[in-house]
């Protein structure tokens, strides 16, 4: 995936994850290091959180993986050159 790509999908994901934040009030980063650690077991009975948390926890996983591509990218290439710098006219 280009760059370029990445960002557009990052940013994409970043606003879906920004509905389960406001929802649930914690950042995504906050929410995942929670869910991994077996601390939010006491919401799995709940049918709409148990189905949230399971959509936020993979939108998050997708956005870290898109992350870790963006970065790595940029590290392989000179910044200037990953820059998509359009005339305006």
């Amino acid at each position: 995936m280009e760059l370029h790509e990445l960002v557009v999908e990052m940013k994409q994901l970043e606003r879906r994850l920004t509905l389960f934040e406001e929802k649930y009030g914690v950042l995504s980063e906050d929410f995942y290091a929670a869910l991994v650690a077996g601390t939010l077991t006491q919401y799995d009975e709940y049918d709409e959180t148990r189905v949230d948390f399971s959509r936020w926890k993979g939108i998050y996983e997708t956005w870290l993986r898109r992350k870790q591509s963006d970065t790595t990218q940029l590290k392989e290439r000179e910044f200037s050159k990953a820059l998509r710098v359009q005339p305006a006219y």
